[in-house]
């Protein structure tokens, strides 16, 4: 038996005025959207904001439904997005973020497991990472270079053959 160890690196920011500007736009730009997310039933409102390599900029907000497994999460309706406006196109930097209508937005939140696996899914698609930038309306950023650091046993297309 062997015993294997799984590790990242991650980058944490003491709060966005430390941001580059690139970055620190794209937060601001989410922190902003979270207003137009459709979020009745948790009240948790998420954005997602991304830079594509083309220099456009693509938005996608978290979209409920009574039903509850018809919602969409804010990063699957912007990759969403993406994939039909700008098909294939590579995805520099995502910022992800979140506002809920009761409690503290003062610390970074991370995908769901359905989300990391579509953005591992779209950066196999598109061979190129996607740099999240992930944080609260308040507090600490991190920082992660690739999705894949997020789900390292991503069910992919070779798991298929």
């Amino acid at each position: 038996m062997k015993e294997k160890t799984y590790q990242f690196s991650y980058t944490v920011v003491e709060d966005s005025s430390a941001l580059e500007q690139n970055d620190a736009n794209l937060l601001e730009e989410a922190r902003a959207l979270t207003s137009v997310a459709y979020a009745p039933y948790s009240r948790f409102h998420v954005a997602s904001v991304a830079q594509l390599a083309n220099g456009q900029i693509v938005k996608g907000t978290n979209q409920e439904n009574a039903s509850f497994p018809v919602g969409i999460c804010a990063e699957r309706s912007l990759l969403a997005a993406i994939g039909t406006l700008y098909p294939n196109e590579i995805i520099e930097t995502m910022a992800i973020t979140y506002q809920p209508q009761e409690g503290e937005s003062n610390r970074p939140i991370s995908p769901c497991g359905m989300c990391r696996q579509s953005l591992v899914e779209y950066e196999n698609r598109v061979k190129h990472p996607i740099r999240l930038v992930l944080a609260g309306s308040e507090g600490p950023v991190y920082i992660i270079e690739t999705a894949k650091d997020l789900l390292p046993f991503a069910f992919s297309e070779g798991d298929l053959k």
